[in-house]
């Protein structure tokens, strides 16, 4: 089976897409966490690596990468993504 690769946005490395954590923001302006592949809308990845997960929140990658602006959904995103690790 082929493998799927994904950009990390922190370590900027292209890794198969099971190893990574995804984030999409859905049509109705919600992030969700490790959706799944049905569900549609613009999406970013980070390696499931503690140091990619502290770079990708440090340097605010969820805000600029998705194109979002609602601090408090980012805030308990990005609070969820450490939980995953």
């Amino acid at each position: 089976m082929k493998e799927i690769l994904r950009k990390c946005q922190a370590c900027l490395e292209l890794k198969d897409r099971a190893q990574m954590i995804k984030i999409t923001k859905l049509p109705d302006g919600t992030l969700k966490v490790n959706p799944s592949s049905k569900e549609l809308g613009r999406s970013v990845y980070v390696c499931k690596n503690p140091d990619c997960v502290n770079i990708f929140i440090k340097k605010k990658k969820l805000k600029t990468a998705l194109r979002y602006s609602n601090m408090d959904e980012i805030l308990k995103t990005e609070e969820k993504i450490k939980s995953l690790l």
